[in-house]
C-alpha cells in the first residue's frame, strides 16, 4: 500500500470557490461577537479552514481587510439608499423619511460594521476605493436635495451642507442607539417626527 504524503496545516490549498467572500464573511461574524481588535488574518484563515498563507492572495494586512470589510459595508448602505432614492412621484418629506428608513435601518443591524466604516473614513491610509464609497454614500442625499431645491419644495443653498445637516442628524440617531441610550425600536417608530422636524424646525407653524 502506497502511503499518501501528508499536508501540513500550512501548505494545504485552499477549497473555497470564493475564499476573499468567505472571508469577508467571517471577519464580520468576527466584528460583531469579539470586536476589531481580535481580527487578524491568521484567525480567518483556520476559522474558514484555509493555509495561513491563503488569505494574503486577497488581502496584504489586516489594514487591507477592514478597508475591504469597510468598502463592503458601504456598498451594501448604497444600494439600500439608491433603492430608497429611486422612487419618483413622493414628496420631498417622503423621499427624506425613505433614505432615513434605509440609514437607520442599515445602523440598526450593522453597528459594529457601520463603526468600522466611519473609523476607515478617517484613516489616512485608507484606499482610494473606499473614499469613492463614502462619496456615493452622501451623493444619494445630496442629489435628493438638489432635486428638491429644482422643484422649489426647499431653500436654496449648498446641497452638500444640507446633506451634511440631515446625514449629521440620522447618523446621531444610530450612534444613541449603539450606545444603547435610545432603543432601536423606539427610533424607527419615531422616525417619521424626527424627519419632520428635521424639515420644518421647531418654529410654531
Amino acid at each position: 500500500m502506497v502511503r499518501m504524503p501528508r499536508v501540513s496545516s500550512t501548505s494545504r490549498p485552499y477549497h473555497h470557490g470564493d475564499l476573499r467572500a468567505a472571508l469577508l464573511q467571517s471577519a464580520e461574524r468576527t466584528l460583531r461577537e469579539k470586536g476589531v481588535g481580535a481580527l487578524s488574518l491568521r484567525e480567518l484563515a483556520r476559522d474558514v479552514g484555509v493555509s495561513h498563507a491563503a488569505p494574503g492572495r486577497h488581502f496584504k494586512d489586516k489594514q487591507a481587510l477592514l478597508d475591504a470589510l469597510a468598502l463592503d459595508g458601504y456598498e451594501r448602505l448604497n444600494q439600500s439608499l439608491a433603492t430608497a432614492a429611486e422612487r419618483p412621484g413622493r414628496s420631498f418629506e417622503e423621499r427624506m423619511t425613505a433614505l432615513a428608513r434605509a440609514y437607520l435601518g442599515f445602523a440598526v443591524e450593522n453597528p459594529e460594521l457601520l463603526e468600522l466604516m466611519f473609523a476607515r473614513k478617517h484613516d489616512p491610509d485608507s484606499s482610494a476605493q473606499l473614499a469613492a464609497a463614502v462619496d456615493r454614500s452622501f451623493g444619494s442625499l445630496t442629489r435628493t436635495f438638489a432635486d428638491a431645491q429644482e422643484q422649489g419644495e426647499i431653500v436654496p443653498g449648498d446641497p452638500e451642507r444640507l446633506t451634511l445637516v440631515a446625514a449629521a442628524s440620522l447618523h446621531g440617531l444610530a450612534a444613541l442607539i449603539a450606545s444603547c441610550a435610545l432603543d432601536a425600536e423606539e427610533a424607527m417608530a419615531g422616525l417619521d417626527e424626527h424627519v419632520r422636524l428635521l424639515l420644518h424646525g421647531l418654529r410654531p407653524r
